[in-house]
Formats: structure tokens, C-alpha cells, sequence
């Protein structure tokens, strides 16, 4: 079977639907080409929020802009991280180069990844073929050694993890990144986000605009942006000093600043940031740092193969003991009980 039979399989011909919104496109290219492939629990809300802005480009313009191929290791269906099972149209092959060859990933599963996929990754990134990871796909990109040195995303929940496992790689918090024909995204939405910009790379913005209006996508978030709310908004609170206690507090997990030094860094006294944290978190500054410290250690046990040792470290620990002692206070059971339960 030849490359550009692979990229276009039967059951994946010129999807063109037809609808009443149309769009002339005057710019006259080849049709660009996807191939998707689908990790088991995968992310469906992420996987459909990249595919859907092609369809809708194509129906806009009632002509076939956009190819798309979704694969599986061995051609079977695959069930997303919510349960729902996915049909694909064929197995992993090699795909031509101007194929753009996309893992879409979900919830993490530990381990190495597929050493069939991690070469494939290689080669068509060799080739010159650009590559992309939806939601955790990009862990599969790193495994391959595709992103060292690079700008990448994955969503926030599974960032912490990663920076450990891969700290030569540039970890950002925003919704997408594309770098050295590199593309990755935090999942959710923020594949769309990343579709649509390269639908207006291709056919300008006006086009992108409308295919987003067609997502009823009113307001596309600005390039890049962050992934998350920022700080002040998800506290409810503009209190500026104590989003700055926060924020070093989120800059310094593995190596924990004194209350003294956090309370020089927001710009007042150890009090006030006392009183500060208990008006607005009900809690005293030391007590939400470990919180913090200890989900970020919640975290990589459960999706990185660090000990517990390792892992109370990269969290802020002075000893496993201390964070044993800590996290079975708030998560009800010891670390080594939760790495055996899952």
C-alpha cells in the first residue's frame, strides 16, 4: 500500500457536507492532511475538538480543504477516557510527508510508550513530516525525544509530572505551542484553539472567524493564552499580595521558601499575610503550601514511576516520612497504599 493511499483510506474520502452557511475560498492549495491517532483513553471532548473546525471548513467552502486518516495500533476501536468506544479507519502505517502525523492522548497511563509509534514519531519527524500531541500526546512526542529543547504543552493536571520526567523540555501553561513544526495543545478546547489558527495560517482570518462562529466559538481565546483562570480569578480575590505569596509559592514546590521569605516576596509582613490567608482561604499560609506541595507530590505518584523517596523530594519534602505522614493525612491512606490501589 502505497503513502498516499494510507493518508486517504476509503471510509475517509472528501468529507464535504452539505449546509446552508457557505464561504468562498479564492485560495487555491492542496488539500493539507491529518493523521490522528488514538491512544487508548484517549481525551473525546479534545479529539473532537480538533477534527470538527476541518469538517466545518470543509462544509464551509464546499470543497475538500482538509484530509483526515484516524488510526489505532492495531485498526481496532478505542475506547476514550469516558468510556465511549471510537471506530478507526485503519492501523498505524507510515504516512507521507506532508501528512501532519497527530497523537491524541487522555488520561496517562505509566510506562514506556508503544516503541511502534515512538519510531514512526522519529521517522516522520526525520523526514521532515511535522508532528503534533493533543492533551497528553505530547508525552509520547517527548518519549520519542522530539521536544528536547523545544516549547511544548500538555494539559496543567499532567504538567507537573511531565517537567519531572522531561526536564530538558520548555513547559508552558498555555492552551497551545507550535514549535519547529512541532504543534502541541492542553487539550479541551484548546485544540480547537490550535485548529483554528492553522485555518487562519491557511485561509485567513475571516475564515477562521466564521468556521469558529459555526462552533458557536464566539470568542476565541488569544493566541497561546494561558490554560488556566489566573490566580486572582480562581480565588475569588484581587488582593494583589497575597496572588503574589501564591504565585512563588507555585514557582518553589520542590525547593520551599520560608513564611518570612514568602511574606518579602507579596510585600508585606508575615501577620498580614497570616490575616490575608485566613480571610480569603481559611487557612494559615503554611498550611495551604503543603496542601499544594502535597498534590503536586499526589500527582506524580500517580502518573510517573519516581519512588516515594524521589517523589517527596521534587515535592518540598525534607523526608518520605514527613511526606507520608503529610499525605496520608489528606488523602486518607500512604503513598505506597495509593501507587498499589491504582
Amino acid at each position: 500500500m502505497s503513502s498516499e493511499q494510507n493518508d486517504a483510506p476509503a471510509s475517509t474520502r472528501d468529507i464535504v457536507p452539505k449546509g446552508a452557511a457557505f464561504f468562498a475560498i479564492e485560495v487555491e492549495k492542496p488539500a493539507r492532511r491529518f493523521a490522528f491517532h488514538l491512544l487508548p483513553d484517549f481525551t473525546l471532548l479534545a479529539f473532537s475538538a480538533a477534527l470538527d473546525p476541518f469538517r466545518i471548513a470543509n462544509q464551509l467552502a464546499q470543497r475538500p480543504l482538509y484530509h483526515w486518516t484516524v488510526t489505532s495500533q492495531d485498526g481496532a476501536p478505542v475506547t476514550s477516557s469516558c468510556g465511549m468506544s471510537v471506530n478507526v479507519d485503519q492501523p498505524l502505517v507510515p504516512v507521507a510527508r506532508a501528512t501532519d502525523l497527530v497523537v491524541c492522548g487522555g488520561t496517562v497511563r505509566k510506562g514506556a510508550g508503544c516503541p511502534a509509534l515512538l519510531g514512526l514519531l522519529r521517522q516522520h519527524a526525520r523526514f521532515g513530516g511535522r508532528v503534533g500531541g493533543i492533551c497528553t500526546g505530547a508525552i509520547s512526542l517527548a518519549q520519542a525525544g522530539l521536544l528536547d529543547g523545544r516549547r511544548a504543552t500538555l494539559h496543567w493536571e499532567n504538567q507537573p509530572a511531565f517537567r519531572e520526567q522531561f526536564p530538558q523540555i520548555e513547559v508552558t501553561g498555555n492552551t497551545y505551542e507550535a514549535d519547529a513544526g512541532i504543534f502541541t495543545c492542553g487539550g479541551g478546547v484548546g485544540a480547537a484553539d490550535m485548529m483554528l489558527e492553522m485555518i487562519e495560517t491557511d485561509y485567513g482570518r475571516a475564515f477562521a472567524d466564521v468556521v469558529a462562529d459555526m462552533c458557536l466559538y464566539s470568542q476565541r481565546r488569544a493566541e497561546r493564552g494561558p490554560q488556566r483562570a489566573s490566580v486572582s480569578s480562581a480565588l475569588d480575590t484581587r488582593n494583589p499580595l497575597l496572588v503574589r505569596a501564591i504565585k512563588a509559592m507555585q514557582a518553589n514546590i520542590e525547593t520551599p521558601p520560608t513564611m518570612d521569605e514568602l511574606a518579602e516576596t507579596a510585600g508585606c509582613s508575615r501577620r498580614q499575610m497570616e490575616r490575608l490567608f485566613m480571610k480569603y482561604l481559611d487557612k494559615t499560609p503554611y498550611r495551604f503550601f503543603r496542601d499544594l506541595r502535597l498534590d503536586h507530590g499526589h500527582s506524580l505518584l500517580r502518573e510517573t514511576d519516581l519512588s516515594v523517596t524521589e517523589i517527596a523530594m521534587a515535592s518540598g519534602f525534607a523526608s518520605p516520612l514527613v511526606f507520608t505522614k503529610g499525605f496520608r493525612a489528606r488523602f486518607g491512606h500512604a503513598p505506597g497504599q495509593y501507587r498499589k490501589s491504582r
